[in-house]
């Protein structure tokens, strides 16, 4: 970004951010090159499907484009207002298939013309935000750690746990409020 010497990371993120606002093209396309590969990756996880998380991704940044001015701080970083809109998106997408109750189809890795995959450094940062959240975790009670991680990541909606666990809904989504709360000052943020 030139003279962003003295910026950390998140602070470009956020200039890039506050630019795609003002429609900004160079900002669109740094602010891609930034982040696409960590929020595909979260993508991945949740889809375990290379082509319907490009799709989403596609959405994603779509979304980006249009509603980068609704971006606020408000004490999270932008990486995580990233991923939050990446996740919500994946989930959205999950349901969509399931509710259509189509299996949805592993991709075939000889489709794949290029390495689209993240960098060492990148892989470094994600296996190190891995383990925080990994320990962060353990820290909940187990049924509530899982409770979380069906939610959040396997894209199963509250109701969905309260029918599976016989908890009452109400139980559940306050168990989450809490569970997170304790993950995001366990996590620092």
């Amino acid at each position: 970004m030139g003279g962003s010497d003295s910026m950390t990371p998140q602070e470009e993120i956020e200039a890039l951010i506050a630019r795609v606002a003002m429609a900004d093209r160079k900002a669109f396309r740094d602010l891609y090159s930034r982040t696409s590969a960590k929020l595909f990756g979260v993508s991945v996880r949740i889809l375990k499907d290379e082509a319907l998380a490009e799709e989403v991704l596609q959405e994603v940044y779509v979304k980006l484009w249009d509603r980068a001015g609704a971006y606020r701080s408000n004490g999270y970083s932008p990486m995580t207002w990233l991923i939050t809109i990446t996740r919500n998106a994946s989930i959205d997408r999950l349901r969509k298939a399931r509710r259509e109750g189509s299996a949805m189809a592993p991709v075939d890795i000889a489709e794949r013309l290029y390495d689209d995959a993240p960098g060492p450094a990148q892989q470094a940062e994600m296996r190190s935000e891995a383990k925080a959240l990994q320990a962060c975790l353990s820290e909940l009670p187990l049924d509530r750690s899982e409770m979380v991680q069906r939610v959040y990541l396997q894209g199963l909606t509250y109701q969905e746990i309260a029918e599976e666990t016989g908890i009452k809904l109400n139980t559940v989504r306050t168990w989450l409020r809490r569970s997170l709360m304790q993950l995001r000052e366990c996590l620092g943020g």
